[in-house]
């Protein structure tokens, strides 16, 4: 049997390597670290979790719910290995970084048809190959990649958040609770009133920033949008984005505060957490100053700083078809963010899409390519079609072929998507022989 090559042990290229390998094609997997770190890692492991450790919604009615729910359909590693590794969350997956990567990693090391290579990749492999380095592809690669016909690279700027201990946590100013009720109480929030708000934001707009090179406000994606870019665009932008109060009461006064800062766990012994949109580009004398502001973090104790840096992701629909394949290269796909699909889960989505299309195709089954009715499908579609402004794209039901009937509501609309999307997945799991 062919060897298959995958480049990039991230969250896209692990998928497309086990999916590889559960087809019965041996895989070389090549991966620089621990060798060589992006700015935004720090773990040999595969599958590092740089940003948030949310990999969003659940719930089936729910876009990024549905694409999970298809992916493990799929035989997704990346959704066995977050459910092992789920922490509290309410309806969102969240996970305990460590145990995530640790279970992926040592999934496909002990896989007998893996073969794991630590070295930099820094030329175009030879098909049958599948690409998946991510938005800080090294720049020998990016090269590279830029000569092939028609292929543009674009980038954006991405940021994370901070971390925090719990022990350093007021808990006479924290408390527990999900926004109106829903489920567990799995957040901790720090309430603010009106004078704490304004306060806070005034500090945080005269904070100074970190240079990032390159960094022009027009290039940010709103997805990952600094805290002190969001304040700037009004009085009220934190409290209507990542401060909201909304379902939320105050124990100590029994009324909802005037706005709020959510903590979501960030491994399953919550030693550790996080500011819930709190990316920013702050210093980190700043950080530590401006954030201890907030009612409850006085004291807090920050195992991770906020970062920010640039994120590459080509030109796709000039190159990929909705396989996630090169053009006028057969046997050469390339995968996850780099593509411009924006977020982990759709990262992974993409990697397992090429996975199984590059599987199916060296076993000589043809092309798979997913309805549009399906996520997974969507963005196919997405990246493949025709754009004049291809910007990142995360999975909505925007780009989600929807059924030609009538909804008293969108939640009934949504499980009808989910009902035929589903069904979907399921016969061609049956025909990919997928266990």
């Amino acid at each position: 049997m062919t060897r298959a090559t995958v480049i990039g042990a991230g969250l896209a290229g692990c998928e497309a390597a086990w999916r590889l390998a559960r087809r019965g094609i041996p895989v070389t997997l090549v991966e620089m670290k621990p060798d060589r770190l992006t700015p935004a890692h720090t773990s040999p492991l595969f599958a590092e979790l740089v940003c948030s450790n949310s990999l969003k919604s659940d719930e089936i009615t729910n876009a990024s719910g549905l694409l999970k729910a298809e992916m493990r359909g799929l035989g997704s590693l990346i959704l066995r290995a977050a459910d092992a590794s789920r922490v509290p969350a309410g309806s969102a997956l969240a996970v305990d970084r460590e145990r995530f990567a640790s279970y992926i990693t040592d999934a496909l090391s002990a896989h007998p048809l893996v073969t794991v290579e630590r070295r930099e990749a820094d030329a175009l492999p030879d098909p049958p190959a599948i690409i998946a380095t991510g938005p800080l592809t090294t720049d020998a690669l990016s090269g590279a990649l830029g000569a092939l016909p028609g292929l543009r690279k674009l980038s954006f700027f991405d940021a994370a958040s901070p971390i925090v201990t719990r022990e350093s946590l007021d808990d006479a100013r924290v408390f527990a609770a999900a926004r109106y009720g829903h489920g567990d109480a799995d957040y901790l929030n720090c309430p603010l009133n009106e004078r704490e708000y304004d306060a806070f934001r005034d500090a945080l707009l005269a904070a100074e920033t970190a240079p990032v090179h390159g960094f022009e406000e027009g290039m940010l994606y709103e997805g990952c949008m600094p805290v002190e870019s969001i304040a700037a665009r009004g009085r009220l932008a934190l409290a209507y984005g990542p401060m909201k109060p909304v379902g939320l009461t105050d124990p100590r006064t029994g009324r909802r505060p005037f706005a709020a800062v959510q903590l979501r766990a960030e491994n399953a012994s919550g030693a550790l957490w996080n500011l819930v949109g709190f990316q920013t580009r702050l210093k980190w004398d700043e950080q530590r100053r401006v954030f201890g502001m907030i009612p409850g973090l006085g004291r807090a104790e920050f195992v991770r700083y906020g970062v920010m840096h640039r994120n590459a992701f080509i030109d796709a629909p000039s190159a990929l078809n909705a396989s996630f394949e090169v053009r006028g290269r057969p046997g050469l796909y390339i995968a996850g963010q780099l593509t411009g699909v924006e977020g982990y889960m759709p990262s992974a989505a993409s990697g397992l899409a090429a996975g199984i299309a590059l599987g199916e195709s060296m076993l000589g089954r043809g092309a798979a390519v997913f309805p549009t009715y399906t996520a997974l499908g969507a963005l196919g579609r997405y990246v493949s079609s025709p754009n004049r402004d291809y910007q990142p794209m995360g999975i909505q039901y925007g780009i989600i072929d929807m059924p030609d009937e009538r909804f008293r509501d969108k939640r009934g609309r949504a499980r009808r998507v989910a009902e035929r999307s589903l069904e979907a997945i399921r016969q061609a799991a049956a025909k990919l022989d997928i266990q």
